[in-house]
């Protein structure tokens, strides 16, 4: 499956020491990867554009809900795309979930493929963090009626047909909630995918902590 009617979407911000490995691994089962320039100030565009990325630039930090709309608007401009992954930029999705992924949506009947880290044992994160992700869970299944294992996982898949329909406003960490809310408002056939999120001293040191999940708790209920 050559995958030429699927579409990375990959928002990047300040990723230069990894961004170029990311992309190098990913576009040889995902030839078309775009990646979101959220205003960075390294030189992680000209990398991602070097190991064949596509890049759009936003020229200030707007956040990585608008990085991702302005990525849909993007892919879902060329009238071949099927499917739309959302891929992370610092190395923590795995190319091999993302790949199992759309080969369920072409295989089955459902609009979205929503990555767990929680539906086995391979992700390696704290009690702590999994105690705040879990209490971000009940607070987006109460609110949006979707039933999840993990809300605010940055790896997903969707038919194009049914991303035409979501619309991003929450610019930073709360769009994840935003997302999900819309899944259910638009009444999208869901299916949870157990995946591996890698959390390395790189991907901590960028901000991937326990304040990180408080922050995104704050943000659901300030929003």
């Amino acid at each position: 499956m050559s995958n030429l009617d699927t579409w990375l979407v990959v928002p990047l911000y300040n990723e230069a020491t990894v961004i170029q490995q990311v992309i190098a691994d990913a576009i040889q089962v995902f030839p078309k990867i775009v990646c979101v320039d959220d205003g960075s100030t390294d030189n992680s565009a000209s990398l991602a554009e070097s190991a064949g990325a596509y890049v759009v630039r936003h020229p200030i930090n707007l956040g990585q809900g608008a990085a991702l709309q302005t990525g849909f608007d993007y892919v879902l401009s060329d009238v071949a795309t099927e499917y739309v992954v959302t891929f992370d930029s610092d190395g923590q999705h795995q190319v091999a979930d993302a790949s199992a992924m759309v080969a369920r949506l072409r295989g089955e009947d459902v609009d979205v493929v929503l990555g767990s880290r929680f539906l086995d044992t391979r992700t390696n994160a704290s009690r702590l963090k999994r105690a705040v992700l879990k209490l971000a869970v009940i607070f987006t299944n109460l609110t949006t009626g979707v039933r999840l294992s993990d809300a605010h996982n940055g790896l997903r898949a969707f038919r194009a047909s049914a991303l035409t329909s979501v619309r991003l406003r929450q610019n930073r960490m709360a769009h994840a909630s935003e997302l999900i809310a819309q899944i259910g408002r638009t009444k999208m056939r869901y299916v949870e995918e157990p995946v591996h999120i890698v959390y390395t001293d790189y991907s901590r040191s960028k901000g991937q902590s326990i304040w990180n999940s408080v922050n995104i708790l704050v943000e659901l209920i300030l929003k």
